[in-house]
Parts: structure tokens; sequence; C-alpha cells
């Protein structure tokens, strides 16, 4: 507990910065290790990323807790740094679930996640206002006297809601509820990102690489914006790199893909280098 209560430390700090950070999303260990290189100060995990990596659907309902704390607990053993979790809607309607997914995403070492207001259900995609906030007091109560950063997710966006008005609604009300970061996936431009920011007191999570709009990080920063994550847009870019290599093969019958591959020894060395290793 006590190196996780120092990452936990580290985490907090970067989030009371007034410069934003970026953090990466890896899929498992071995791209959280060469993130890790990199020189980024903390990690979260994609929900996305994962699927896709299993052969999966990202769906709340084809995802389940179990799994996605054995993934990010790999994650967190491959690191020396700071991870942060996707857990979509706390894998659950009732508010102890949510409560409950805190309690054990916290004992697997991670010091961060996300409870989300999405239902999974398409025709009602988005939990009921009050049901919402009670979903995220009831995490942030768990959270109480944990290691553990909670994210509050408005996901009104990304389900054609584009209402900004019920968005900065819900995210006022999680953040009276104890959410420490705020994250509105899907915010249609950076007047909207502006104007999310400026309506609540506690950090603001803008996510990078989906569709639409793609902002710098000064420019995010300008907004008021502390925290960028890129979701599975990595994944998604490594998936992009598979294909177009597998299709010369496949249409062309040639390999000059290998000239852009990481060559082995350098991945070699990001798996066994003993700074990597999250027991040092």
């Amino acid at each position: 507990m006590t190196d996780q209560r120092s990452k936990f430390e580290q985490f907090r700090t970067l989030h009371q910065r007034p410069s934003s950070f970026v953090i990466p999303n890896p899929w498992d260990a071995g791209s959280a290790r060469l993130l890790t290189s990199l020189g980024f100060e903390a990690l979260a995990t994609t929900s996305a990323g994962y699927a896709f990596a299993k052969g999966k659907r990202d769906s709340l309902s084809a995802l389940g807790r179990s799994e996605m704390l054995d993934n990010a607990a790999e994650i967190v053993a491959a690191t020396h740094l700071p991870v942060s979790a996707d857990l979509g809607d706390g894998f659950g309607a009732d508010p102890e679930t949510c409560a409950e997914t805190i309690r054990r995403a916290a004992d697997v070492g991670l010091v961060g996640g996300s409870i989300e207001d999405a239902t999974g259900n398409p025709d009602e995609p988005v939990y009921e206002f009050s049901q919402a906030v009670d979903r995220v007091r009831a995490a942030a109560d768990a959270a109480q006297g944990l290691p553990f950063l909670l994210t509050a997710r408005a996901e009104n966006h990304l389900y054609g809601r584009d209402d900004l008005d019920e968005t900065i609604w819900r995210l006022q009300a999680f953040e009276a509820a104890g959410a420490d970061v705020l994250y509105a996936p899907g915010l249609p431009d950076l007047d909207a990102i502006r104007s999310v920011c400026a309506s609540v007191s506690k950090p603001v999570n803008v996510v990078m690489g989906l569709k639409g709009s793609v902002y710098s990080v000064a420019e995010l920063e300008e907004a008021g914006v502390r925290r960028i994550s890129v979701g599975g847009s990595m994944a998604r870019a490594a998936f992009g790199a598979l294909m177009r290599a597998a299709r010369e093969v496949k249409e062309a019958g040639t390999f000059t893909y290998a000239a852009d591959a990481l060559p082995g020894g350098e991945i070699a060395a990001l798996m066994t280098d003993s700074p990597l290793d999250s027991r040092t």
C-alpha cells in the first residue's frame, strides 16, 4: 500500500498542476512498458483496446469486471507509473455495485478510475439524472480513505444527446457528489470544451483521437483542460498498422512494411530493462 499511496500522491499532484498532462491508454503489459519508456507521467487502461485485443466488441455487455480488473492489474505490474482505469458503467446499474468496483479496483493497485453514466441499453443509453448522481456518490464514498482518484463521465455526446447544458448540469452534480475529475467524451468543439472547464472547479479530462476535431495539447491547456487521454485510439493505430502490413503481403506480395517496424532488440529491451520492472 505504501507504493500505491506514493503513486496516488503523484497522480493527484499531476491534476493540481496548472499545466495539462497526457495520460495515454495502453491495452496490455507490453504497450504499457512501451509508453512508460517514452516518459509519460501516468497511464490509463482502455476498454476498447482491451476488447479489440481479445477479439471482442467494446460494449458494456461484452466486458466483465473480473477480466477488466485482471487486465488493469497486468498493466499496473508492468510499470512504475500511476495507473487509472476505464471502469465502464461500474459493471452494474445499482450504486453499491459501483462502490464495490471502486474497492476492487483499488485492491489491484489502481490509483484512479472512471464511472460513466451510460447504460448499455440503446433505448435509454444514459442513466436518469438522479440514478446517475447516486452511482457517482456511492463510488466517491467508496473511494474515501483509499488511494484512489475518481473520474465521473457524462456520456451524452457519445449517444447523440448533444445538449451541452445538460452535460454541464450532470458534471456539476457529479462534482457535488464527490468526483475528483470530470469527463464528457465527444464534446463537439473547443468552445464546448472551454465551457465545460469554466463551469466546474474540479480538473477536466478530454479525450483526443476520436472522430471529429483534433486539438493540440497547447490548445486544450489554454481552454482549461487538465488531463488529456486518447482512449482506444492508440490501439486502433496499432491495428491499423497491422492491417496495412497484412494487406501489403496479401495483395502485393511484398514486405516493405517491415522497414517501419520496431526492431526486435528494441522491443526486447523495453520488456526486460529493470527500470521498467514494477518490482524496482
